[in-house]
């Protein structure tokens, strides 16, 4: 066989394999810019807040402050970081139902001691709540249905879902994708 040949082969082999692997490499999503934001209303203070919290390629922090200030344990007040992917959720479920109107937040952190009380005495809480990891937020919304919103959320396919009819809520984190 001769070199050139040779030379030849290599290269419609090489070509083929590099327009096969181009093929199989798909692009990687790409990050929306677009302001992200969120409405909430805590039903047990009363307090209620509609902001932007992602902007320009960031979390804004006086927005994100607030956020964590209306979230915090009714309780005892006590107020922790609010989980990022929470945020998230809850601005695509805004925007998955169009609404506009803020959601009813039921429970949004639960510190360990009020967890424990609520684990002791009522019937559904978890003793390890993501509660507790600022990563979940019992809500519901005065513009839609409790189904409608279980529904979106759970189209969503970014975390639990946990739909409480008896209770008024509906509950969704930031954790492993998985509904009760």
């Amino acid at each position: 066989m001769q070199p050139s040949s040779l030379l030849s082969r290599r290269r419609i082999l090489g070509a083929a394999v590099a327009v096969t692997a181009v093929g199989l490499v798909s692009p990687a999503p790409a990050v929306s810019y677009a302001p992200r934001s969120i409405s909430l209303y805590n039903t047990n203070t009363g307090e209620w807040l509609r902001t932007v919290y992602w902007a320009d390629g960031h979390y804004i922090r006086e927005a994100v402050r607030d956020i964590n200030w209306i979230l915090r344990d009714h309780h005892t007040d006590e107020m922790r970081p609010i989980d990022a992917g929470v945020l998230d959720v809850l601005g695509l479920m805004r925007e998955r139902l169009d609404i506009s109107d803020p959601f009813l937040v039921v429970s949004g952190y639960r510190s360990p001691t009020t967890n424990m009380k609520m684990y002791l005495h009522r019937e559904g809480v978890a003793k390890h709540s993501y509660h507790i990891k600022g990563m979940a937020v019992d809500l519901r919304s005065d513009r839609r249905s409790l189904a409608q919103v279980r529904d979106a959320a759970m189209s969503l396919q970014c975390g639990g879902v946990g739909y409480y009819p008896r209770a008024g809520f509906v509950h969704v984190d930031c954790g492993p994708i998985r509904h009760w």
